[in-house]
């Protein structure tokens, strides 16, 4: 199976572009077999909905994200516009990345190719 996503609906409090932000996540992350990633815009709720989550994006004050491995913060105050790189180099560390595979279609463009 691939990610999955969990994701606060945005309110008032979120502190940066969720839908822009999840996309980059997702496009970053998204084929992590059994991996589950929590995107939540602010720390009022964001622990306690991503409980079950394996990492967590949180915005905690403008501009800065923190990220958790389960239900413990392991990086605070990450600058918004690193913080993507960030997330992908703690799941590394971790153990649970896996690199992306090539699309079907290049396969196939390299198998006539070859």
């Amino acid at each position: 199976t691939k990610t999955e996503f969990v994701s606060c609906p945005s309110c008032g409090r979120t502190l940066f572009d969720l839908q822009e932000t999840t996309a980059k996540i997702q496009d970053s992350t998204g084929h992590l077999p059994g991996v589950t990633v929590a995107v939540m815009g602010c720390i009022v709720n964001g622990p306690g909905e991503m409980a079950d989550a394996d990492f967590g994006y949180v915005g905690t004050i403008p501009g800065k994200i923190d990220l958790y491995y389960g239900k413990e913060v392991v990086r605070k105050s990450i600058p918004e516009e690193q913080a993507v790189e960030e997330l992908v180099e703690l799941i590394k560390e971790y153990g649970m990345w896996k690199e992306k595979e090539p699309e079907e279609n290049e396969k196939e463009e390299n198998l006539v190719s070859a």
